[in-house]
Parts: structure tokens; sequence; C-alpha cells
């Protein structure tokens, strides 16, 4: 991972090859570092490694501080969420990638709510489209043996009155499949 604490922690001494990672939390938390770092670790050890970035938030200098080799990173910055998990989908499936992050789940947005107007209600469209990539992509990850690291922020439901009001974005598929949160 970059991180010995963190690889000691997974009690592995990094993330599980073959399975789908969840980094999530608050907004400045260091979630694309720590996938950054995952990244230069993989390309250090001879691995092919993706970037999409839904975001289209990558810092290109900073990203190189960190020891990755741009010039050997695949980015992606789709303009919708099923081009994104798509390209994700094909990136698995070549077995040619060890590393694939996805930046981040909350920017995979629909192509219904972006053709759409301002004040249209999609409800659910967002988990549903997470819950058929995931269903997907999850016998091409294992068969491949290649790390899917996911980028999730927090949100706050509303009305919570007991318990945790901070959730994840992307319904619960994500949760369920994610090997590491």
């Amino acid at each position: 991972t970059g991180s010995l604490g963190l690889d000691i922690a997974l009690g592995i001494g990094g993330f599980p090859k073959g399975r789908i990672i969840e980094i999530y939390g608050p907004e400045s938390s260091g979630k694309t570092t720590l996938a950054l770092h995952a990244v230069a670790e993989a390309q250090a050890a001879g691995g092919n490694c993706a970037f999409v970035d839904a975001e289209h938030a990558l810092d290109p200098t900073y990203a190189r501080k960190l020891g990755v080799n741009l010039d050997d990173l695949l980015i992606s910055q789709p303009d919708a969420g099923e081009q994104a998990l798509e390209i994700a989908d094909t990136l698995v499936r070549s077995g040619a990638i060890d590393v694939l992050v996805i930046d981040s789940v909350a920017a995979l947005v629909p192509r219904a709510e972006l053709e759409g107007e301002m004040g249209d209600t999609h409800v659910g469209l967002h988990a549903r489209l997470m819950s058929q990539a995931l269903r997907k992509l999850t016998s091409s990850i294992a068969r491949s043996n290649c790390l899917v690291i996911f980028i999730n922020q927090i949100r706050l439901k509303i009305g919570v009155m007991f318990g945790n009001p901070e959730t994840t974005t992307g319904g619960n598929a994500l949760k369920f499949y994610a090997s590491v949160r």
C-alpha cells in the first residue's frame, strides 16, 4: 500500500490481489494519495496500472512526487458513469492491468442524469448502475488477479436520529463486494 502501518493492519502485507477495495472518507483525508501510493508500489514491482479519473481531478505533478510513473500509467477521464465502468471492465478483462483505481464513485454520474434537466429526480439510478457493474466486474477481477480500488466519499443520511448518519455513495453493492473497506 505504501504505508507500513496499513500493510501490517491488513495482515497480508498490502492490498489483496484479485479483489475490490473501497477507500472512503471525508474530503481531503488522503483517499487519492493512498491509492496513488498503491499505484507507485505496484509500478515499482513491475506492474501495469490504470487510473479512471471520473472526478477529472488527478494532479500529475502530485502523482509524480508520490513516485507514480505517469508515462506508464493509463489515465482515462470519462464523461459518464457507464463509460467509466465499461472502461474499467475492458481493462480488467484484458488481464494486462495489475492495479486499477476508480476515482471516485460519487463522480460516476449516470448518463440519464447528465442528459436530464437540473431538477429531475433519478431515484436509485446511481445505485443500480453500481450494482450492475459490480456483478459484471467481480468474476473478471478474480480471474485476472487485478486489484481494483474504488475511491468513495462520505455523505450524511437525512433524518437519522440514532446511529451513524454517515454513509457512502453508490448504494450497498460496493459495501457487499469490497474485500477491504
